[in-house]
């Protein structure tokens, strides 16, 4: 069994509220971590699928008795189906506030976060499960395994390349036939989605102009951002903003486009090995967007993630600023011997950050002369989890 690294917050915050969300991608393993969280904490439970049409009818009809006469956790999954459930749990918990009566499990965080934030405002934690982050599968998979073919758990520990591709393809099959339908409730054409995600995918990295992927695919802007908030909200996407800062200075303001898994985006560009992928004009964009989801769930989303491009070329990948102020200028190189831009060095400049760094693959720890950093990935990782000021640098010179 995989320890998810988010068990632990998710098991103190069991002992204090009453309600627990879980919101995250189909297949990322919510369910099966909210059930072994309950074997942990040793209280009974009771499972409900709102897939399930007995599921919905026991909960539609007679929820009111049900929800309020029982002693056990009761784990309700895509909860975001059955909306008119939230005010009534409000009602139940407020009777009593005991801990872990609910677990809430959500595949559409926007209706989601709204119906909950509106009727369980203080009394329900909210968690994101990404699929399976490299550092839950050291010794289990290899990184530049991890990196083809993404974290969702039935794709990572696939016996080889080939099933972990089929089943890719299986993923997102579902997704444009049935889950827009019947989970996000979205009724969209499924070659409209397809055309639509192939378009995205060659675009992964790149500054975002909704104007030109209109005029691209023949569709209203207002399609455009409606498709994209919805495959944010379904976590296939994320938008990195561009940071903001009184310089005097021309900035890119549009947002960059990243797939958050990377498994998808080589799916959809039809890649399914390493050679392929290493061969591949996308590798650069692949491997920047693979590092920065990477640095989001290490960070469990609760820094502060950008980036940074002047009109002049002025340009950090990620400006990444932690909740205690230390900030970091991040270049993302593909390459194990990179070179550094001179943009870089005027980014540093420009926004003067405690940290710079480069990461790469594999290297040993360096740190050169002018101050900034080259690290692996994986040593990143591990060196980000425990710095929160510049003092706490474990890097050797």
């Amino acid at each position: 069994m995989i320890t998810r690294n988010l068990a632990l917050e998710i098991i103190k915050d069991l002992g204090y509220f009453p309600a627990i969300g879980i919101i995250g991608p189909r297949q990322s393993g919510k369910t099966t971590l909210a059930k072994l969280l309950m074997e942990q904490i040793g209280k009974p439970t009771t499972y409900l699928d709102l897939e399930s049409e007995a599921d919905r009818y026991l909960l539609r009809d007679a929820e009111p008795w049900f929800l309020a006469n029982t002693d056990r956790c009761i784990i309700i999954d895509e909860v975001q189906l059955l909306p008119q459930l939230f005010p009534l749990l409000r009602s139940v918990i407020d009777k009593n506030r005991e801990p872990a009566r609910f677990i809430l499990l959500g595949s559409a965080s926007p209706e989601l976060v709204r119906n909950s934030s509106e009727s369980l405002a203080g009394r329900i934690a909210f968690h994101e499960l990404s699929p399976f982050g490299i550092q839950e599968l050291e010794g289990v998979l290899p990184l530049r395994k991890h990196w083809l073919r993404g974290g969702y758990p039935l794709a990572a520990i696939a016996p080889n390349d080939e099933m972990a591709f089929r089943w890719m393809d299986s993923y997102i099959r579902s997704f444009v036939e049935r889950d827009l339908r019947v989970i996000l409730r979205q009724d969209i054409e499924p070659e409209n989605m397809r055309r639509f995600l192939l378009m995205l995918s060659h675009l992964h990295g790149g500054i975002l102009n909704i104007s030109s992927i209109a005029n691209s695919l023949n569709m209203a802007t207002a399609t455009v951002t409606k498709y994209l908030d919805l495959l944010e909200g379904a976590f296939w996407i994320t938008r990195i903003q561009p940071w903001f800062v009184n310089i005097g200075k021309r900035l890119v303001k549009s947002p960059k486009l990243y797939f958050r898994d990377a498994g998808l985006l080589h799916s959809l560009l039809g890649i399914t090995n390493e050679q392929q992928l290493l061969s591949h004009p996308v590798v650069g964009a692949s491997w920047e967007g693979y590092v920065i989801e990477q640095i989001r769930i290490a960070t469990q989303f609760k820094y502060s993630y950008h980036f940074y491009r002047t009109q002049v070329g002025a340009e950090t990948d990620l400006y990444l600023r932690s909740p205690q102020g230390t900030t970091w200028c991040i270049e993302i190189k593909s390459s194990n011997t990179p070179v550094i831009s001179k943009g870089f060095f005027q980014c540093i400049e420009d926004l003067k950050p405690d940290r710079k760094c480069i990461v790469v693959p594999e290297t040993r720890p360096i740190k050169r002369s002018d101050g900034v950093e080259i690290w692996s990935l994986e040593d990143f990782l591990r060196t980000l989890k425990n710095s929160t000021t510049p003092e706490n640098d474990t890097l050797g010179n």
